[in-house]
């Protein structure tokens, strides 16, 4: 595993009938592939992951796997109600193929740091794969503190990386101060991207890359290659559109973006609705803004692959 780059955290397509589209998944894997991106994980927050059966994650890391071959890793997310089912989903994406994970807490259960320790340790010894600790306190209530992050670090040497979104840009530094390189960081959010690679971030687990994906890897690029003033050309645009990652209905805002561009169908799992009325307009006037206003440094996506 090579831990840094931009990797999507990829929607999951829905047909007609709200079964997956796995030739669409198919098509848009290669498609962020073809505009740079170093990874793709499987079934995170944003792939609605809870709404899915065991056997439908299975089949698409499947279908991930076999689209994009050896060209970039696949990172599988490991997203539970119980531990057992975290250890059960973590061994079968192994068999898929996938090359890392990415290890949610328990996504209702708020337990507190002895519990969540050994919920992510179950997994880690379950597996030889590498995996990265997804910290979310906004979403699921639980704060990996960044003392208990080293404390995680020194105990499994498989543990090698970190999605940091608590949203606090400071927390990239107090891990680094912490684990010092032990740890690749990504940051987790996108309208902190660049601040995040600032404070020493080595990646972004992004969303509006679904929509959006050479212009993430060139806001990246510039970032982290110190081109300040096209990256914040670039950030100032993309941010009105980037803010739709930190918001309840992040998921059904960046699938509307992917429909409006033409690269995806906004069509959600209940309980999720698309959206509607004054929020479908909000997001169809933000996106013909930023088509309207494209500075010169937004290179376009390449055109998407209808084969």
């Amino acid at each position: 595993m090579n831990w840094s780059g931009v990797m999507p955290a990829m929607t999951t397509a829905f047909d007609d009938r709200l079964e997956v589209d796995h030739k669409f998944i198919a098509r848009h894997a290669r498609w962020l592939v073809e505009n740079g991106c170093s990874g793709i994980v499987c079934l995170g927050s944003l792939g609605e992951s809870p709404t899915l059966e065991f056997e439908e994650k299975m089949a698409v890391h499947s279908t991930v796997v076999a689209a994009v071959g050896d060209r970039i890793p696949v990172i599988a997310a490991v997203s539970a109600l119980s531990t057992a089912e975290a250890v059960r989903i973590a061994a079968g994406a192994a068999k898929a193929g996938a090359a890392g994970l990415m290890i949610l807490p328990p996504y209702v259960y708020k337990g507190d740091w002895r519990e969540m320790k050994a919920h992510v340790g179950a997994v880690l010894k379950a597996t030889k794969l590498e995996a990265m600790l997804y910290n979310n306190p906004v979403a699921y209530g639980t704060d990996f503190l960044p003392e208990q992050i080293a404390e995680l670090a020194a105990g499994f040497p498989n543990l090698a990386a970190v999605k940091e979104s608590s949203t606090d840009v400071r927390r990239v530094t107090a891990i680094r101060a912490l684990t010092g390189d032990r740890l690749a960081i990504f940051v987790g959010v996108d309208d902190a991207i660049v601040e995040g690679i600032e404070a020493g971030a080595a990646g972004w687990i992004a969303g509006l890359v679904n929509a959006l994906p050479r212009e993430s890897v060139d806001l990246f690029s510039f970032a982290r290659s110190g081109r300040k003033q096209e990256g914040f050309e670039l950030y100032r645009w993309f941010l009105p559109l980037l803010r739709m990652d930190t918001v309840p209905k992040f998921i059904q805002l960046i699938k509307q973006v992917q429909q409006e561009l033409r690269v995806g169908s906004a069509r959600v799992r209940p309980p999720r609705l698309e959206l509607m009325g004054e929020e479908l307009a909000a997001v169809r006037a933000a996106v013909e803004y930023a088509q309207s206003t494209r500075p010169a440094s937004a290179a376009r996506s390449s055109p998407f692959s209808r084969s």
